[in-house]
């Protein structure tokens, strides 16, 4: 094909068949969209015809652009028997679900037509090369302003499943989220029997009031913010007290197999999710596979995805679908079911719904269990890659404190750390300030260890003030990492989910009481951990995770509970460059939005 191309094509028009010829061959994919809008532009016909028929030829036909727009819009919707305006991307709430398949390059153009600054984040997309179209406000990028639009141009690679997608600044992510579906390369198959058909069910949670009043209210006040007043199934609460609703049905028919995408896009709650009568056979998690197994029940904190098989085994009928949340502190939170139905193909009207029997609020048991049986696939096709030797060997301790508030009603407010560090986010992005060597905007001395080793579940220091800062941790290309989560008893011990950008990584261990560095690496599983972007860290205990730091830029490690990222629980790792244009960041496009 190379030989009839440089045949029939003349002049420039030749060189410019030719040098994209060769681009594809060599899978340059970054600025595919940039390189073919301008040969499509000046191309004639004849040529084109000619060029798309030779990429039908070269290794990159397996993989495809996808194109998608985002429109940030305000929707008037009426749910718990109240109507408010909210933010929406395309008017829907949920979100569209985006579809592409490992490989694929996404080509997403979104357009704020609010009154709030916007970004989108592609949560547990590796982002490799493309920090800019990470998302999280001020960390690769300074938001989208009222008026304006940005193109998020990313490559999936090496993941296949369901993500999650969600705006990252403030807490608009509690209307704007949606899902993101990876299928697998063309012509490679699930490594588990194939379904008959796949749903989408998305968790969250909602406010009758405006979340952004809301965080407005706790940042005057210093106190935590009011909770949710439900949850959600598909962006449908169900009947709840003192309204009745219609909840969200999921269709079936008997004999055949689904392939459930769950995703828990709630703000600040861990969420069960049960079908009565049903059996759930989990395969996949945060876009990773894992060694299959059979449950009643999925626990996911907020950021966590998973894909489960359902089979309609069960008599013709409605059957309960029950989201419950999980809470073993004693704090507030939102504590109502949402509910939803399974109704199978073929049922009478107004049939007896079939119920279940629902998780217990503080069902730590329940947890354990189901965290404890994911594994990794670990095949031939899907080997699991932990680092066995260690570069950077890092405790976290997080923490909650109180800090002075001059504007705050007591003077004070509550604040989280980790290793004593509230991380205050800067007035540019950090990426901008990596990339172009701009001082005075960050450091990269974020502490290894605490500053004070103390009884982290036992009794907490004297002095629970932190220290404010904008502070990173440096990480050389391709150095491995691990990393010890441990939580405390300060102020309100808890759950954590902990998010990384940028990477999946390893949950090598976990446990209960103080992480011990003698005892508790024996244990540790480096054979088939699971693999992941979001981990929970115990209510009084600890998580090990480890990654390699092969993907160039600045990456934000947070919590994912929406209250505690705005009180300060985050930082960053900045990872230098590697050797050569493959193992460095890519410029920043044209259209990167300004602060």
């Amino acid at each position: 094909m190379g030989k009839e191309i440089k045949k029939h094509a003349l002049g420039n028009e030749k060189k410019q068949v030719f040098a994209a010829e060769q681009y594809f061959s060599t899978h340059k994919r970054r600025r595919l969209i940039r390189v073919s809008e301008e040969l499509l532009k000046r191309m004639k016909p004849r040529l084109l015809a000619i060029f798309l028929v030779a990429l039908s030829f070269t290794p990159f036909v397996q993989s495809l652009v996808r194109h998608y727009k985002f429109s940030v819009v305000l929707k008037n919707t009426t749910k718990l028997c109240s109507t408010k305006s909210l933010v929406t991307v395309n008017g829907q709430f949920p979100g569209p679900t985006l579809r592409a398949r490992e490989d694929d390059t996404v080509i997403l153009r979104v357009t704020n037509h609010v009154k709030h600054n916007v970004t989108i984040h592609w949560h547990g997309i590796k982002q490799l090369r493309t920090g800019w179209s990470d998302g999280p406000a001020y960390v690769t990028q300074c938001p989208i302003q009222p008026g304006q639009s940005y193109v998020y141009n990313f490559t999936i690679t090496g993941q296949r499943g369901i993500l999650l997608w969600h705006a990252h600044i403030t807490w608009l992510r509690a209307t704007v989220h949606g899902g993101l579906v990876i299928l697998p390369k063309r012509g490679i198959s699930y490594p588990f029997p194939k379904p008959d058909k796949e749903k989408i069910i998305i968790l969250s949670e909602w406010w009758k009031a405006d979340v952004e009043v809301v965080l407005n209210q706790a940042s005057t006040s210093g106190l935590p913010p009011n909770i949710s007043d439900a949850h959600t199934i598909n962006g449908h609460p169900g009947p709840v007290p003192g309204c009745t609703s219609q909840g969200y049905t999921l269709h079936v028919e008997s004999g055949k197999t689904y392939l459930l995408r769950i995703v828990n896009a709630a703000l600040n709650d861990e969420l069960f999710f049960k079908i009565a009568g049903h059996k759930l056979t989990v395969v996949e998690a945060d876009a990773s596979y894992i060694k299959p197994f059979e449950t009643d029940t999925i626990f996911l904190s907020p950021g966590q995805t998973t894909n489960v098989l359902l089979t309609a085994n069960q008599g013709v009928g409605k059957y309960l679908i029950a989201a419950t949340p999980f809470m073993d502190a004693p704090i507030g939170f939102d504590n109502l079911t949402a509910i939803a139905t399974l109704r199978y193909k073929g049922t009478p009207p107004y049939p007896k719904t079939i119920l279940t029997t629902i998780p217990q609020l503080n069902a730590t048991p329940l947890t354990n269990s189901f965290i404890d049986s994911l594994r990794s696939l670990n095949s031939k096709d899907y080997p699991a890659r932990v680092p066995l030797t260690i570069d950077h060997s890092l405790f976290f301790a997080i923490t909650v404190g109180v800090d002075p508030c001059a504007s705050c009603l007591n003077g004070t407010k509550l604040v989280s750390a980790i290793n004593n560090i509230t991380f205050v986010l800067p007035t540019i992005s950090l990426l901008q300030a990596h990339y172009y060597n701009i001082k005075g905007v960050f450091t990269d001395d974020f502490p290894a260890n605490p500053p004070i080793v103390f009884n982290y579940t036992g009794t907490q220091p004297a002095n629970i003030q932190t220290n404010n800062g904008t502070k990173l941790y440096r990480l050389n290309f391709n150095s491995t990492v691990q990393i010890v989560l441990q939580g405390t008893a300060m102020i309100a011990p808890e759950n954590h989910p902990f998010h990384l950008h940028g990477y999946n990584f390893f949950v090598v261990g976990q446990g209960l009481g103080n992480f011990d560095p003698e005892k508790d690496p024996l244990s540790f599983n480096l054979v088939d951990p699971i693999e992941r972007n979001t981990v929970g860290i115990p209510n009084g205990g600890w998580t090990a995770i480890r990654f390699r730091a092969d993907n160039p830029g600045v990456w934000f490690l947070h919590c994912h509970l929406e209250v505690h990222t705005t009180w300060g629980l985050k930082m960053a790792f900045v990872v230098d460059n590697g050797r050569g244009p493959n193992e460095s960041s890519l410029p920043p496009p044209s259209d990167l939005p300004k602060c």
